[in-house]
């Protein structure tokens, strides 16, 4: 889905609530030349009977944000506790009555060209109306891509670094280009690691299997909490080890969990 935003939006920017057409950027920016920022994705959804907005886990996405900043020493001046309170200001604000997604997004923020980084950095939060990302009510088509997930050692996977989303861009623009709706990356060894935009799960031989995080996927708040949930409700063995692509033909189910994209299955790989 295409989540175009109204111009009149309230957003936290440069340190304080304002319209969404005010929140702007140099052209010189570092992050958007070198691709130097970390962003989040959180999703709150709306109750039609209690018609409230309730949050999934705003604290641990804040926390793993906060965490993943320091891998490009991005300082965010914020706790999470203080981070929760911004997004629950821009519900209140922007008064939203249906699912919202929320997307923090911290970056180098010095104008020059030149790619060493320095300690100039910024931060905003961003709430909008947001439906579904992929339309998964009667299945998912997806494709593995001919574009192997980046290492760990040259991008980290888990960090969710805004350069390193062009290797996901790259293989969801093949993947539209097959007809699929999602593509399915192999990392360089060979093993599945995750979707272009979301974490892979399988089902075979009773057993419910994902790829470890040492396999180049992100370490999902989505995917921990269906390992969690899946262990605790449905009494399923749940293991996190290297899996094979001919596997994916061959096992018993398949879904892809995401924040964006919730617990959708698939019902065609190729």
């Amino acid at each position: 889905m295409k989540a175009d935003a109204d111009p009149n939006l309230i957003v936290y920017f440069d340190g304080r609530y304002m319209p969404l057409r005010d929140a702007r950027v140099g052209i010189l920016t570092h992050a958007l030349h070198y691709g130097t920022g970390v962003f989040e994705g959180i999703r709150a959804h709306w109750d039609k009977e209690q018609e409230d907005l309730f949050v999934l886990k705003p604290r641990e996405h804040y926390e793993r944000w906060n965490r993943n900043c320091g891998i490009l020493r991005i300082h965010v001046p914020a706790s999470a506790a203080e981070l929760c309170a911004i997004t629950v200001e821009l519900m209140r604000r922007n008064a939203f009555h249906t699912n919202v997604y929320v997307r923090p997004l911290a970056y180098k923020s010095a104008e020059r060209v030149g790619v060493s980084t320095d300690d100039e950095d910024a931060f905003a939060v961003i709430a909008l109306p947001f439906g579904e990302y992929l339309h998964s009510d009667k299945g998912l088509h997806a494709g593995v891509s001919s574009w192997r997930r980046i290492e760990d050692n040259a991008i980290p996977a888990r960090a969710k670094i805004c350069g390193a989303y062009v290797n996901s861009a790259l293989a969801t623009d093949e993947a539209h280009a097959c007809g699929f709706d999602e593509a399915i990356f192999l990392n360089e060894s060979g093993h599945v690691a995750e979707g272009a935009t979301c974490n892979i799960f399988m089902m075979r031989n009773g057993n419910l299997i994902t790829p470890a995080v040492t396999e180049n996927a992100l370490e999902g708040i989505t995917r921990a909490s269906v390992m969690e949930l899946a262990q605790r409700e449905l009494g399923l063995r749940v293991v996190a080890r290297a899996i094979d692509r001919s596997e994916l033909y061959v096992c018993d189910e398949l879904f892809f969990t995401g924040t964006a994209v919730g617990v959708a299955p698939l019902v065609r790989v190729a």
